[in-house]
């Protein structure tokens, strides 16, 4: 990902009108998974499929779920793309929006509350409701959207890794038995309407905002420190498994912190 440009990066960043229809054609494909067609079937097949996989590489990925987690992996974009930056945080509104509305109005009991937990592999806590849309799934799918669609038109096709890490963080979900493959899908298309929603608010944002000196853009070094604080302490969904993988997350954030905090000092400086 390259260092931004602002004064045309809206008209670069535009979305094709059919792209509005992704996350629909999306939801509409897998309905079959939420409407639990194959269930339990599906799940415990996955459930096992993914099983010989090291635990640590499932709750690894379930961290690009988490809002602490992806803060901090993407915290060097606040110095060298504080636009991209912008692209997923504008989409997290969007997705807190659709994964809470989702989980106070569908009641729907999550695996272990219907499958015997004897035939099936559970990581971290054991859950057994407000199953439906996979919040880690949308949120994954939120970041990796609001990403994507900030970039360039022209060099989107360099950056499908996104969209790779995205359906990895999904499919954990599974893996570590929390969620149905139905939950994951919904999760996804919820996620990719959140990126595209936000990059709509992105577009509306002066230009101003990228400048490290912006109020807005040290607020989000704020929530960055914050982050780190998060890694470092408490027990993000599998604290045993992701502590060494926390800890170089708010490795990650505090250099980064420390860069912008420079790059502040310098901007000050100069003017």
């Amino acid at each position: 990902m390259k260092n931004d440009s602002p004064a045309d990066a809206n008209r670069q960043s535009s979305i094709a009108p059919w792209v509005w229809a992704l996350p629909f054609v999306l939801m509409a494909v897998c309905a079959p998974l939420w409407l639990h067609r194959w269930e339990p079937t599906q799940f415990l097949y996955l459930n096992a499929l993914f099983a010989p996989i090291a635990a640590h590489v499932w709750t690894g990925l379930s961290l690009l779920g988490n809002a602490w987690g992806l803060l901090a992996l993407t915290s060097p974009l606040l110095v060298l793309a504080p636009r991209l930056m912008w692209g997923w945080l504008c989409a997290a509104p969007f997705a807190i929006v659709f994964a809470r509305t989702g989980k106070f109005f569908i009641e729907s009991p999550r695996p272990a509350a219907v499958v015997d937990n004897a035939q099936m592999r559970v990581l971290g806590e054991l859950m057994h409701n407000v199953s439906m849309p996979s919040g880690h799934t949308l949120t994954a799918f939120a970041a990796a959207s609001g990403l994507y669609f900030a970039l360039p038109r022209a060099t989107r096709l360099r950056h499908g890794w996104l969209w790779v890490l995205a359906m990895a963080a999904g499919l954990s979900r599974i893996a570590v038995g929390a969620h149905w493959p139905g939950d994951v899908a919904v999760g996804a298309s919820l996620g990719i309407l959140a990126g595209l929603l936000g990059n709509r608010l992105l577009a509306r944002m002066p230009v101003s905002t990228c400048q490290p000196t912006h109020w807005g853009l040290r607020m989000v070094a704020v929530m960055v420190a914050l982050s780190v604080y998060a890694l470092l302490t408490e027990e993000l969904d599998f604290f045993a498994e992701n502590r060494p993988l926390q800890a170089v997350l708010a490795g990650v954030a505090v250099v980064s912190l420390a860069a912008f905090a420079r790059r502040n000092a310098k901007a000050l400086k100069a003017s």
